[in-house]
């Protein structure tokens, strides 16, 4: 069966770095963009971060370019994201979504990331 489990979030400070992981079962990996997605209290689900399948290029939204960094292990079916500066407004339920296409979609076209991990919790207090 299909599966996608994050782990790394945790309760840090203004300031502190971050690793999460998404680490898939049930498929390969290669084939598959793999996309972060956020979402906080409140607000609507933002995309964050993606690596394409093709030729591991990187897509960051603006809100976290230049202190968080995506990556993928294909060989141990996981994909990473590395977050350092982290800031209050970081803090949200962090998903990671994996798309059959070499390149990443879009952010807003969402529904084109085919699997969907259950999130890990990231608390960044100030």
């Amino acid at each position: 069966q299909v599966r996608l489990v994050e782990s790394g979030g945790g309760l840090v400070h203004r300031g502190d770095s971050l690793t999460l992981s998404c680490t898939v079962s049930g498929f390969n990996l290669e084939p598959y963009s793999i996309g972060w997605f956020r979402q906080a209290p409140g607000k609507e689900r933002e995309g964050i971060s993606c690596i394409s399948s093709s030729d591991g290029s990187e897509h960051y939204a603006d809100s976290v370019k230049g202190r968080f960094t995506i990556s993928r292990d294909n060989a141990k079916k996981t994909g990473f994201l590395q977050m350092n500066n982290l800031k209050p407004e970081d803090t949200a339920i962090y998903y990671c979504a994996t798309a059959f296409r070499l390149k990443c979609p879009a952010f807003a076209q969402s529904h084109l990331y085919d699997y969907w991990g259950q999130g890990t919790q990231v608390t960044v207090s100030s």
